[in-house]
C-alpha cells in the first residue's frame, strides 16, 4: 500500500512541476504566468479541483515514448468565481509547448461535457504551439472534438477564451466560437496562417504582432473583445465579467445590492445633447450618468467605435447596453458596428440579460465601400438580432432616429417593450434639410430668397414630421420624458418587465443573414 501511495504522490508532484523550473522561469522572463498560476488568480482562493492530472499521451513515434509528463501539458478542472461554479482548462506552454494531443484534447472535452450537464461556464486559457505534430491526424481530431462541444454549448453556457500566448492555425476556431475573447498585449497573438506562410504565398512581410496581436484584434479585426496589459489584469477582467453574466441559459444573471437611488436625477442630462443637431457628444456620458454607481463595463471598446456595447447594472440587475456614438462617424451604422451590435444583442438574449438601447443614429453610412462590402446583409444582422430577442427590451431615443436605422435600433416595431424619447429626439425618414431639398425642390428653385424659404420649410418639417410627439401620437413612442428622469423610468420599466414571457414560432433555427 505504501508503494502505491508513494507512486500517487510522485506522479502528482510530476504533474505539478510541469515542464520544470527552468521552463517556468522562461515563462516568467517573457512576462507570462504559468498555467497553474493563472488558474490560481482566476478562481476563488483554494477552490480549484483538478481533474485528469495523471493523464499521459499514448504516442510512440518520433521518440515520444521517452517523453512522458503526467497531465500532458494541460491543466483542467473546476472551481469557483465569486462563489459560483466554473470549469477551466489551461494550456501549459512549459510542456511540449502546450501542444494539443489526443489525450489532453479528451481532458478538455470531458470538462466541457460536464459544464453542459451542470450548467456552468467554461473558461479556456490558451497558450499553445498548436497541434502536436508527432501525433498527426489524431491531434487534429482532438481539435474537431472541441469545436463540436463549443458549438453545442453555444447559447447554453457562457464560454470565455483568454489568449495568453500563441494561438495559431486551426486552434483559433475554438476561441472564435466562444462568447468573449480576452487578449494580453505584447504576449498573445492569433492567426490562421503565420508570417512565414504569408510571406511565401503572398510576398507580404508582417510581424506576428502586426498580424495577430492584441491591438490588431481589438482595434482592426474585431476578433477579440478585451485587451489587458498583462496576465493578471486579463484574469481580473474575466472575474469582472462574471459579475454580469449568468451560469447558463435558464438562469438569471447575479444581482447585487446598490445604494444608488432608483429616482436619482441628473440635471446635466437635460443639457447633454447640443442644440445644433450636427454637433457631437459622447453617449458614454449618458450611460455613466444613468446606470448604477456610474459603472459601465464596455465590450469591444476599441472596435467599431460608432456603436457602444457593454454591461451595467440598473437597480442592481445586470443589463446589456447598446448605444450609437455621435462622437464617432456621427453615430452612423456601418458594417462593423452592425455586426458588433448584433453579436452582443444575441449574447444578451441567449442569457436572459435585458437590453437597454440609447439611440442617436442618422442612418447607415453611405459609400461604395459599404455597399460593396455588403452593408445590406450586414446591417440586416442587427435588425435580425433585435427582432429575434425575447428578453426585456427598452429603447431611449436621445436625438436622431432616421430612416431604416430607426427601425433597426430597437424600434417598437421589433417587439421592443418600452420606447422612450427625449424632447430633443428627431424621428423621421431623413434629416429635415435633406427632406426639404427633395420635397420642396421646385418651390426652392422658384424662390427669390432660397435660404429663407429653406429655413421656413425646415422648421415646418421638423414640427410636422420629426418631432417625438408625432411618433408618440402614433404609439411608436410610449412616452416623451425629461432626460434627468431617465434612470427612474428605465428601472421602473425593468421592474414591470420582470416576468416577461415572449416566444418565437416553432422552428429548428432561423437563417440569420451571415
Amino acid at each position: 500500500m505504501k508503494d502505491r501511495m508513494d507512486e500517487v504522490l510522485r506522479r502528482k508532484a510530476a504533474a505539478l512541476a510541469g515542464g520544470g523550473a527552468e521552463r517556468a522561469a522562461r515563462q516568467h522572463a517573457e512576462g507570462k504566468l504559468t498555467a497553474r498560476e493563472r488558474i490560481e488568480l482566476l478562481l476563488d482562493e483554494g477552490t480549484f479541483e483538478e481533474m485528469d492530472a495523471l493523464v499521459r499521451h499514448r504516442c510512440q513515434e518520433f521518440g515520444m515514448s521517452e517523453q512522458v509528463i503526467d497531465g500532458d501539458g494541460f491543466v483542467t478542472g473546476y472551481g469557483l468565481i465569486h462563489g459560483r461554479l466554473a470549469y477551466v482548462y489551461a494550456q501549459d506552454f512549459t510542456v511540449f509547448g502546450g501542444s494539443l494531443s489526443e489525450a489532453n484534447a479528451r481532458k478538455i472535452v470531458k470538462i466541457m461535457d460536464l459544464a453542459l450537464k451542470n450548467g456552468a461556464p467554461v473558461i479556456g486559457l490558451n497558450d499553445s504551439g498548436g497541434a502536436r505534430i508527432q501525433e498527426g491526424v489524431v491531434s487534429l481530431g482532438g481539435y474537431a472534438d472541441i469545436f463540436l462541444r463549443n458549438t453545442l454549448a453555444s447559447g447554453v453556457v457562457p464560454q470565455i477564451s483568454a489568449i495568453m500566448g500563441p494561438c495559431a492555425g486551426g486552434a483559433v476556431y475554438s476561441p472564435a466560437i466562444t462568447d468573449f475573447i480576452f487578449m494580453v498585449a505584447g504576449s498573445s497573438y492569433m492567426f490562421v496562417t503565420g508570417p512565414d506562410v504569408i510571406k511565401t504565398v503572398t510576398h507580404e512581410e508582417v510581424t506576428k504582432e502586426e498580424l495577430g496581436g492584441a491591438q490588431t484584434h481589438n482595434n482592426v479585426s474585431g476578433v477579440a473583445h478585451f485587451q489587458a496589459p498583462n496576465d493578471g489584469a486579463c484574469l481580473r477582467q474575466i472575474r469582472r465579467l462574471f459579475t454580469y453574466i449568468p451560469q447558463n441559459n435558464t438562469d438569471e444573471a447575479p444581482r447585487r445590492a446598490t445604494n444608488d437611488p432608483v429616482d436619482r436625477e441628473d440635471a446635466a442630462l437635460d443639457h447633454i445633447v447640443p442644440l445644433e443637431s450636427n454637433q457631437p457628444y459622447n453617449i458614454k456620458d449618458v450611460i455613466h450618468r444613468v446606470v448604477d454607481d456610474g459603472e459601465f463595463f464596455e465590450v469591444q471598446e476599441h472596435y467599431a467605435r460608432n456603436i457602444v456595447v457593454g454591461f451595467a447594472h440598473l437597480d442592481g440587475r445586470p443589463v446589456g447596453v447598446v448605444a450609437n456614438q455621435p462622437a464617432h462617424l456621427a453615430g452612423c451604422l456601418d458594417i462593423d458596428s452592425s455586426v458588433k451590435g448584433a453579436r452582443f444583442v444575441r449574447f444578451c438574449d441567449a442569457f436572459n440579460i435585458p437590453i437597454v438601447t440609447f439611440e442617436d443614429v442618422p442612418g447607415f453610412l453611405p459609400g461604395t465601400g459599404q455597399e460593396f462590402g455588403g452593408i445590406i446583409r450586414q446591417g440586416a444582422k442587427l435588425l435580425y438580432a433585435y427582432a429575434e430577442a425575447t428578453v426585456p427590451k427598452i429603447t431611449v431615443i436621445t436625438r436622431k432616429a432616421y430612416g431604416g436605422a430607426y427601425c433597426v435600433m430597437g424600434s417598437k416595431h421589433l417587439r421592443t417593450d418600452v420606447n422612450y424619447a427625449w424632447p430633443t429626439a428627431e424621428i423621421a425618414v431623413m434629416g429635415a434639410e435633406g427632406a426639404v431639398n427633395i420635397v420642396y425642390r421646385r418651390e426652392l428653385a422658384a424662390a427669390e430668397d432660397k435660404e429663407a424659404v429653406r429655413k421656413a420649410k425646415t422648421d415646418e418639417f421638423n414640427n410636422r414630421f420629426a418631432s417625438p410627439f408625432v411618433a408618440a401620437e402614433n404609439g411608436f413612442i410610449d412616452d416623451v420624458i425629461v432626460p434627468r428622469e431617465t434612470r427612474g423610468k428605465l428601472i421602473r420599466a425593468l421592474r414591470m418587465l420582470e416576468n416577461k414571457v415572449d416566444t418565437m414560432p416553432r422552428k429548428k433555427h432561423g437563417n440569420i443573414p451571415l
